[in-house]
């Protein structure tokens, strides 16, 4: 069996939404001490709803995978299911991480809840509404 699904790679080799968001409403930065991965997501919230998302991914395969299909997952989604993301639902849509791989998909989940923290505390908005 491959070490990483052909969804992994794909998201490894091709990326989706790279970059910064200059006027992001939200913005979260994790790390993971022990391998080196950082993840910086950028989020674009308006009336309620991700209209844009975009990271930056400084680690392994499997976290620019996860990071990547972490926003696809969310953009255009509401505030309300994104929050209900988990790590497990990132891994899922990858069509599984190795065991020793599982914490690339945590970061994404942080990253987004560390990004929508951001946006409440900048707007105001709950994201508990």
């Amino acid at each position: 069996m491959a070490l990483y699904s052909e969804k992994v790679m794909d998201h490894f080799r091709n990326p989706r939404n790279v970059g910064v968001i200059e006027d992001a409403n939200g913005i979260g930065e994790v790390g993971n001490a022990k391998c080196g991965d950082i993840m910086k997501m950028y989020l674009k919230i308006e009336n309620g709803i991700v209209e844009d998302v975009k990271f930056e991914t400084f680690g392994c395969g499997s976290a620019i995978a996860s990071s990547s299909m972490a926003t696809e997952l969310i953009k255009g989604k509401p505030v309300k299911e994104v929050r209900q993301l988990t790590n497990k639902a990132v891994a899922e849509a990858l069509d599984g991480l190795p065991d020793y791989k599982m914490h690339c998909s945590v970061l994404a989940e942080e990253a987004i809840k560390a990004a929508l923290e951001d946006y409440q505390s900048r707007t105001g908005i709950s994201i508990d509404e």
